[in-house]
This record gives C-alpha cells, sequence and structure tokens, in this order.
C-alpha cells in the first residue's frame, strides 16, 4: 500500500471518518491527531471548550458533536482529512453522505457491554457499505477488564473478527505502554509525545506469543499459505503479517483493533502509521463505488451556510483534478465554483485547485445539495447510492414568538433542512400547525438553536396536535331551509337528506333519489358542497368521516333558488341532523414497527401496553443478531415523546417507524380531556 495501485509514487490525500458511539471520545481523538501531526500548537478539550471540533455554540453549549468536523492533516508526508462524526443517534444521519465518499474509518469505542448495540450500529452501516475500518479501544487509562476479556464482550458488534493488533503493558494496574503484535516490540507512553521503544517485559513474554498467536491464526483463516506456515510452526516474515493485515482489513474480512487514550494522547501515531500504511487511497474507494472509470467526479458531503460566505460545500474529489472557477455538473442544474478552501474545524484557508483525493469546501454551489455527485462533464454522472435517510421519529409545532418573521421563517427552514436533511417540515391541513420534525428531542432542539443564532428568528415549540376526527352511530333523516327576502331576488333553497354511518375506512359518500325534478339537476352539485362544508368542522369540533348523505327530497323557487341558496341549505340540513345522529371521537391508531436491542425487548412490550397498545407479536431483526422487531398498533398521541422513553429504555439505540393504520373510537376520560381541550381552544 506504499503505492497508489497505479504505481505513482504521488500518493493521493485520504478520507478518514471517525466514529463511535456517544461521548466515546471521538472529538477528543480529532484533537489528539491534530497536536500530533503539528495542526494545532496543544491539543484542545471538550471540558475547556477549545477543541477545533464542536466548535459551534450548539456543540460547546450541549457537550456533544451536533456536525461533521472536518480536519486537514499531514503526517510524515502523507495528507490526511479526517471527518469527525457526531455519536449520537440523533445526528447520526451527518454521516450518510460522509461515509459513501471516505477510504477507511476509525470507530472509537470503550470497552463497557452496554455500549455494544450503539456499536454494532456503527460496525454495521461500514460493513454494509464495504468501507474498511479500525477499531480504537479508547481510554486504555481507566480500563477495568483486561483487554483479553474485552474483545469476546465486543466481538457480538461485529460481523467481522476483531483482531486484536496491541496489548497492553501494566504497571501498579496502570497502562504505561502497548506491545505491537505485529513488530513483535514494546512501547512505552509518553504523556502527549510519541511513545518510545523499550525492551519488552519479561512478564508479558507468554502473553505476547498467545496473542500474536491468535492474531495470526484469524490472519490465516484468509491466507492458505500463512496457514501452512502455523501448521508447520514456522514464524511468518514480518512484511507478509503486515501485508495480511492491510489486504484483510481492506477486502472487509477483519476489523483490526489497537488501543491507547486520546485524552493523554497515547497510541495515536501508532494509530496515524497504522492509517498512513494500511488505509486505501482514492483510486480504491472510486472502485467500490462504482467510479473508478470517471474522469471527474465531486461528492458531496456536506452543505453549510455560513454567516459571512454564504453557501458552502464540503466535497471529496474521487475523480480527476478541480480547479477554481470550474463549472461541475450535477442532477439539478450546473455552477461555477466561486472559492476553493482547505478546512481544519471552522477555519478555512483559501486555495487555487484540489487533486484528486481532497476533501474541501467549495463556494456558491447553488443548485448542488448534500449527497449530489458532480461531474465536470455535462454528459452527466451515476449519482453515488447512499443509506436511506431514517424516517423521523419525534415532531414539534412551531410557533413565532414575532409574526413579523413569518416572511423570512420558510427561507431560514430551507437553508435549516438543506444543512441538515433528515429534518423535514410539515404543513398539517388538519390541525394548521407548522410541525417540524426530526430524530429526536435535542436534534430539534438544536434546529431552533440555530434558527436564532443563525436567522434571528426566535420560535417557541409546543406539543404537535393530533388530528383527531368523528364520526356518527346513528340515522336521521332531516330537512334544510334557507329563506331569505332583501328586496329584489331573495334566497331559497329546500333539501331533504338522509344521514347514514358508515364502515370505518369508507369516508364519505354523497348520493341523491331526486325524481320529478324537485331539486333541479344543475342544484344538487352545491347541496353536496354546502354538506361537505359542514362535514370539515362537525358537532365535536372535528372533520367528520365515514358517513353517508343522500338527498331524497327539497323544493326549489324558479326565480329566488341559486347554488349559493341550496349549499347553505345542505349545510343547515347537516348542522341540525348530524348532532342527532349519536357522534363520536376517532382517535389515529398509528402501525408501529420498534427495533431494539433483544434484551430490552420485554421493556418494550411493557411500555407499549401502558401506551395502551396492541402488541401484534415480534422476531428477530433479519440479519441483525441480538435484535428484535416488534410490531405494534399504538394511538398516536400515545407516540409523541415515545422516542425520548425508548432511547432511555435502550441506551439511546431503539428507534420505531410509524405509519397510519387506522381510526378507533374514542371514549370515557380521554375523550372527555381532547373535547374539553377542543372547546377551549375554539373559545
Amino acid at each position: 500500500m506504499g503505492l497508489e495501485p497505479n504505481g505513482s509514487a504521488t500518493r493521493s490525500a485520504r478520507a478518514i471518518a471517525i466514529l463511535g458511539p456517544y461521548l466515546s471520545g471521538k472529538t477528543t481523538l480529532l484533537e489528539a491527531i491534530l497536536a500530533r501531526t503539528g495542526a494545532v500548537t496543544r491539543q484542545g478539550s471538550i471540558v475547556d471548550k477549545n477543541t477545533v471540533g464542536d466548535a459551534v455554540p450548539e456543540a460547546r453549549d450541549h457537550g456533544m458533536s451536533v456536525e461533521v468536523n472536518v480536519a486537514d492533516v499531514e503526517f510524515l508526508g502523507d495528507r490526511f482529512t479526517f471527518i469527525d462524526c457526531p455519536g449520537s443517534i440523533e445526528f447520526q444521519a451527518e454521516a450518510s453522505a460522509v461515509l459513501a465518499a471516505c477510504d477507511a474509518a476509525v470507530v472509537v469505542c470503550e470497552p463497557d457491554p452496554k455500549r455494544v448495540p450503539a456499536l454494532q450500529l456503527i460496525l454495521k452501516q461500514l460493513e454494509d457499505l464495504g468501507i474498511p475500518h479500525f477499531l480504537f479501544l479508547n481510554k486504555i487509562d481507566s480500563f477495568q477488564t483486561p483487554v483479553r476479556e474485552i474483545l469476546p464482550m465486543l466481538q457480538p458488534s461485529s460481523a467481522k473478527p476483531l483482531v486484536l493488533r496491541q496489548i497492553p503493558v501494566w504497571e501498579n494496574g496502570i497502562a504505561t505502554g502497548f506491545v505491537d503484535l505485529a513488530l513483535e516490540r514494546a512501547f512505552l507512553y509518553r504523556e502527549h509525545a510519541p511513545s518510545e521503544v523499550i525492551a519488552m517485559p519479561e512478564a508479558l513474554e507468554s502473553r505476547k506469543q498467545e496473542a500474536r498467536f491468535h492474531m495470526l491464526e484469524q490472519l490465516a483463516d484468509y491466507d492458505d499459505e500463512l496457514m501452512e506456515q502455523l501448521l508447520s510452526d514456522m514464524q511468518p516474515p514480518r512484511d507478509r503479517v503486515f501485508e495480511d493485515l492491510s489486504k484483510e482489513m481492506r477486502e472487509g474480512l477483519i476489523c483490526p483493533v489497537l488501543l491507547g487514550s486520546a485524552e493523554n494522547g497515547n497510541g495515536i501515531v501508532r494509530l496515524l502509521k497504522a492509517l498512513r500504511h494500511e488505509a486505501p487511497f482514492v483510486s480504491y474507494t472510486a472502485e467500490r463505488v462504482g467510479l473508478g472509470d470517471t474522469k471527474s467526479a465531486v461528492q458531496i458531503l456536506k452543505t453549510v451556510y455560513t454567516a459571512h460566505g454564504g453557501k458552502l460545500s464540503i466535497a471529496r474529489i474521487l475523480a480527476g483534478d478541480l480547479p477554481d472557477g470550474a463549472t461541475l455538473y450535477g442532477p439539478r442544474g450546473d455552477d461555477r465554483v466561486a472559492g476553493m478552501f482547505s478546512m481544519l474545524g471552522q477555519e478555512t484557508r483559501k486555495i487555487t485547485s484540489a487533486k484528486r483525493g481532497d476533501t474541501v469546501a467549495l463556494g456558491r454551489l447553488e443548485s448542488a445539495r448534500t449527497g449530489d455527485t458532480l461531474a465536470a462533464e455535462k454528459n452527466g454522472i451515476k449519482q453515488l447510492e447512499l443509506p436511506e435517510q431514517a424516517a423521523p421519529v419525534y415532531g414539534v409545532a412551531i410557533e413565532l414568538k414575532d409574526r413579523k418573521d413569518e416572511v423570512k421563517l420558510s427561507a431560514a427552514l430551507a437553508k435549516l433542512m438543506e444543512e441538515d436533511p433528515s429534518i423535514r417540515l410539515d404543513h398539517s391541513p388538519e390541525t394548521h400547525q407548522m410541525v417540524l420534525w426530526g430524530q429526536g428531542e435535542m436534534h430539534l432542539r438544536v434546529a431552533i438553536e440555530r434558527l436564532s443564532r443563525k436567522y434571528g428568528i426566535e420560535a417557541g415549540t409546543r406539543r404537535r396536535q393530533i388530528p383527531y376526527k368523528e364520526t356518527i352511530k346513528g340515522s336521521v333523516s332531516i330537512r334544510g331551509r334557507h329563506k331569505k327576502q332583501s328586496g329584489g331576488h331573495g334566497q331559497f333553497g329546500d333539501v331533504v337528506v338522509e344521514i347514514k354511518p358508515l364502515s370505518r375506512g369508507e369516508g364519505f359518500h354523497f348520493d341523491d333519489t331526486i325524481t320529478g325534478g324537485v331539486v333541479p339537476k344543475q342544484f344538487i352539485p352545491s347541496v353536496e358542497i354546502g354538506v361537505r362544508d359542514y362535514l370539515q368542522h362537525g358537532p365535536l369540533g372535528f372533520p367528520v368521516v365515514d358517513v353517508a348523505v343522500t338527498l331524497t327530497d327539497g323544493s326549489y323557487h324558479s326565480v329566488d333558488s341559486s347554488d349559493m341558496a341550496f349549499r347553505q341549505a345542505g349545510r343547515l340540513a347537516m348542522s341540525e341532523g348530524l348532532p342527532k345522529c349519536s357522534p363520536v371521537l376517532l382517535e389515529p391508531v398509528m402501525s408501529v414497527e420498534i427495533v431494539v436491542p433483544s434484551e430490552a425487548t420485554s421493556r418494550i412490550n411493557a411500555m407499549i401496553s401502558q401506551r395502551r397498545g396492541q402488541i401484534l407479536g415480534f422476531d428477530a431483526r433479519p440479519d441483525w443478531p441480538g435484535w428484535d422487531v416488534v410490531q405494534a398498533r399504538v394511538p398516536e398521541t400515545e407516540i409523541q415523546d415515545l422516542i425520548v422513553e425508548l432511547r432511555s429504555a435502550t441506551a439511546g439505540v431503539g428507534t420505531f417507524a410509524a405509519r397510519f393504520d387506522h381510526l378507533a373510537e374514542l371514549t370515557g376520560r380521554l375523550a372527555d380531556q381532547v373535547l374539553a381541550a377542543q372547546k377551549e381552544a375554539a373559545a
């Protein structure tokens, strides 16, 4: 892997994603890398709020990553772009567009069995995309469990074998260094400095031999020649071991495991060296995503709107070189690059061109969106397939504090959703609310904070209203007469309608049995319009469904009858007749599919029952060992905050998808509360 596959000595920049569960230490690892490579003079701290990553106010205020952070570095003559992705499941959509164009990933984790499901979510995504990845076992200074016990505990999170590359050197219960099993050398950690080679501790010799042999056995599962050497008690050449480690990781057969402490800067240089020697170059990545023969390809990883520079598109050059001022063609049109920048967190440095493999910020690509694949040629380019965006699971109604902001709100929200495509906006015609949807409570809280900070729009939130309906249980035949005399032509419309209930889900039916012209044909559609007018707001205050109305009789006036008069007559008949038909309240019931670790399934079943839900069954999640899928029907009002409780019960990893299933009658105390709230709102 010293040279690019084409044999060129020019080594392109590599893009490395940093992933990991929430609070595993990803941002701290990025800071340690920046310090080790000399990109910053001093390693920043999240506590001190002086990190290069997580520099936006929302990240600092909440002490967590809320968007990807990009930083260019150089290490031993090789260039890398590290892209730190948020760990919280609420912000993981940020990684979707990023990962497709990355050469490799470093997954940061802790030796905590409670983190295994969160780790599995990340590793499964990388495995599905075919992205080579290392596991960086962080916080070695706080390990309470021996590493030989940690790996079997973490293995269920990975479909590929976890191959331990290092074992720690312990002194008085503290990890003071490590043994590199491939190099067969021992190193002593030095705080915030490269580790130094030391003599192999005698007490570790047998453990080293055991761990190294196990590593070689794992590699030999994919290398027959190596297997023969081991069976013959031959020591394989060191170069062969490194070649196997690199090849098998690149092909997605293994997941190498390295140790360290990002906070103390331990194990960072060894990680960087592993990436330098073993992470594939962009040519390999382009082949992986099906763009190997493409003359030019630019993948948009992230869209950012800056206060003064306008729109920036963070992009990876997968094929060809790109000068500033070049025109790029995408699925929505073409744009001329107006400014090109390298990145170090929030800092940008203007550059004049980008080479294949570079990750840069491009100015003013107005038609480009996150996830788009662009090219310098007009004839179009294959779009990279990205993971499907997770359905929103939490929604709040937005209410402006100042009505004057209504005009600029739509433009601000459009930019917000372009920056974060996992946010969705719905205008509910039934409740007349503007509902912002996202991946959780914190996700939307950050969005509202950005509206204020970036666009000066102060908005509050409230619980979204449920689109209740109503129907009837009884039937009635009723007359509706509209008569008005005001000098000159008056208004006259007279109808008799029969109102009957329909089966649930049948909607609304209108018919007539008029004979003899008692109601002229031209006025019958107006009667239906009047009926429909009333059904928008029934006797209980909600839209009426599952009702059949038949026009059976009526009368007209040759001069005073009109479309408007018969429309009013139809409306009057309904307003008098419907209250006599035993109206009842209907609530929407959703079909819900919940995915959780198997150990949490029993808690989820209890949760559904407490929310008036009906459990339909559960089964193992296909291709997800240790996970279940629970099928249920739950009233919509009961799932408004379901995700909050679900995440709490599953260490942040559970989620669900919901779709409308049917309307069900709501009675008793709950119905009374809904009707009381409706009356209060209408008052």
